[in-house]
């Protein structure tokens, strides 16, 4: 990048009074949870069930997909040298290295995640986990913690507590408290007779789970909603009001996923909201076409309204931000760090606004200027910050990376 872009730059947003320097270091000191599952559709290494038991489809058929750990990490390895900035991984436990042994949920243990700590451990960065309590034969018939039968939800119940367990380990050996985030895909394809029960049921289970208490410098709880699934299409147990009311009254963390909700729902709106109640909020970032379909990640106006918030609400230590989709139809390695850049652009675009300046004007009833300020802000010359801060991260800025990720393809993807 040419140095007199970004002077020019600077001498832009000085004029409306923002301080690029003091933007890039924000932005350097915000992480982004990069989520394991884009790397092989969410097979994990168990391969017990069936990956639509639960709500979860990976469509397309692109050459590459991670087969083990080793070629996962270095998948993931790949993409952050793309990606400006340290930032964190999101684990699921179907990504358990057991040796080839056979080790069932309920059994799994710090030790089969060992290699992942030892490699976020030299990666300096900090992971992230969850139960997975799909594509598994006791979550064949769609319910795992709102079971009827106390023999199956007893075995999630050990899933869930184990995980909580193998997240504390996570922090305690990386210094990083780990966010371990429940979300089950409990519910029914047609209209219920009873909604109430399940529902109850799925309290008492979170009660027994999470009556140990852990260390929150080590490990934080979460719990995520979803409006419905794949064979869940009329009543999913665990709804936004369900965990909603749950977190507040328990002190956890509640997950916001941006593809939970109704089509034509945002989830900017609900962080000011919900975190008049609850200390800290867990970010699931997805976009939904037409439904809670997982697609990359966009720099789109939902993207750029979410970031806004987050910045603008003052919001960044209480906010965990982490990505969720999973393109089998591209590059995998493609997918992150488009995904991973676009939400650092947008949380820069926010962070580079006169955000106190339109408060004002908001404050004084003086909307037409609020408007035009935050219209003339659109062509304001982010990129040129975007494309410095990518410099000082030794990292392409441009559209170079793309070439990166074809000859990784070509040299390690396409032989396996």
């Amino acid at each position: 990048m040419n140095n007199c872009d970004y002077s020019a730059a600077q001498q832009r947003y000085a004029s409306i009074g923002i301080s690029t320097e003091e933007a890039i270091n924000t932005l350097a000191g915000i992480p982004v949870s990069m989520h394991c599952w884009q790397g092989d559709d969410v097979s994990g290494f168990e391969n017990s069930g069936s990956l639509t038991d639960g709500g979860i489809m990976a469509t397309g058929g692109y050459p590459g997909k991670a087969r083990n750990a080793d070629e996962l990490r270095t998948d993931m390895e790949t993409a952050f040298k793309l990606i400006p900035g340290k930032h964190r991984v999101n684990l699921h436990a179907i990504y358990a290295e057991t040796g080839g042994n056979k080790v069932d949920r309920n059994e799994l243990s710090f030790e089969h995640f060992k290699g992942w700590a030892g490699w976020a451990a030299e990666q300096k960065i900090g992971i992230d986990f969850n139960p997975t309590f799909f594509a598994h034969p006791k979550a064949a018939d769609g319910f795992t913690l709102a079971h009827r039968d106390p023999a199956v939800r007893r075995f999630w119940i050990e899933h869930a507590s184990a995980c909580r367990n193998i997240a504390r380990h996570f922090g305690e050996t990386l210094g990083k408290a780990c966010v371990c985030n429940v979300w089950i895909p409990d519910g029914y394809k047609d209209i219920p007779a009873d909604r109430k029960t399940p529902r109850l049921i799925l309290e008492e289970s979170l009660d027994e789970i999470f009556a140990r208490e852990i260390d929150p410098a080590l490990m934080l709880d979460s719990v995520e909603s979803k409006l419905f699934g794949i064979g869940t299409e009329s009543y999913v147990v665990g709804s936004h009001e369900f965990y909603l009311g749950y977190a507040v009254r328990n002190n956890k963390l509640l997950c916001l996923d941006s593809g939970h909700f109704h089509p034509t729902e945002t989830i900017e709106d609900k962080l000011s909201a919900v975190l008049c109640f609850i200390d800290e909020v867990l970010l699931h970032v997805s976009r939904g076409v037409r439904w809670d379909s997982d697609h990359v990640i966009t720099l789109d106006d939902p993207l750029i309204a979410l970031a806004r918030e987050i910045v603008w609400g003052g919001f960044i230590g209480r906010v965990h931000i982490g990505l969720d989709f999973f393109d089998a139809s591209i590059n995998r390695v493609a997918a992150w760090v488009i995904g991973m850049r676009n939400m650092q652009k947008a949380l820069l675009q926010a962070l580079l606004a006169p955000a106190v300046r339109l408060r004002d004007f908001e404050q004084q009833g003086r909307f037409t200027e609020r408007l035009a300020l935050l219209e003339e802000c659109k062509t304001m010359p982010w990129i040129a910050v975007w494309e410095e801060f990518c410099e000082r991260n030794g990292v392409p800025a441009g559209a170079e990376w793309i070439n990166a990720v074809m000859r990784y393809e070509q040299e390690v993807l396409l032989k396996r």
